[in-house]
């Protein structure tokens, strides 16, 4: 990635990297509802994941009458990542949907590897891609701006 020497956009994952996808689907929201269906929302993350170089493993998801508040997805999926991880020598986790603080930290220390979300890998593609200097300084805002509430509570 080519960049002024000057650039505080922050990296969030090396190109080589090996990812996996998750994904959760609620089954109180009716089909018809749902902006897209579970398969063409993960084709989706994968395109994305492409896009920012990573190498997509495989993927799976999980059909919830509600997202756990700690983790987003059941302690089941969570053992069935971990042997993904395991298996495939997976170096970070793509979700779908957007991980709170508390549920990206808590996933990150039951499966000791990276875990991301859309928009962390969305703001990492407009990173990689800006080229003037005020769309870096905006890249770089809103990283920032992504990362403060993760931020707060590290030391707790």
């Amino acid at each position: 990635m080519t960049k002024n020497k000057n650039s505080q956009l922050i990296p969030t994952r090396l190109a080589t990297e090996r990812a996996f996808l998750v994904g959760i689907e609620l089954k109180n929201l009716p089909r018809s509802d749902a902006y897209f269906d579970i398969e063409d929302s993960l084709a989706e993350l994968a395109a994305l994941a492409d896009t920012a170089g990573l190498h997509v493993e495989g993927g799976t998801y999980q059909r919830l009458d509600r997202a756990n508040p700690n983790t987003l997805i059941g302690s089941g999926k969570v053992e069935e990542l971990q042997n993904y991880r395991d298996e495939l020598k997976i170096d970070v986790f793509l979700f779908d949907d957007e991980l709170s603080p508390r549920q990206q930290r808590e996933l990150e220390k039951a499966l000791q590897v990276k875990v991301i979300d859309r928009t962390a890998l969305i703001l990492d593609i407009f990173a990689r891609h800006a080229r003037t200097r005020e769309g870096q300084l905006q890249v770089e805002l809103a990283q920032y701006e992504y990362r403060l509430p993760r931020l707060t509570r590290m030391w707790t």
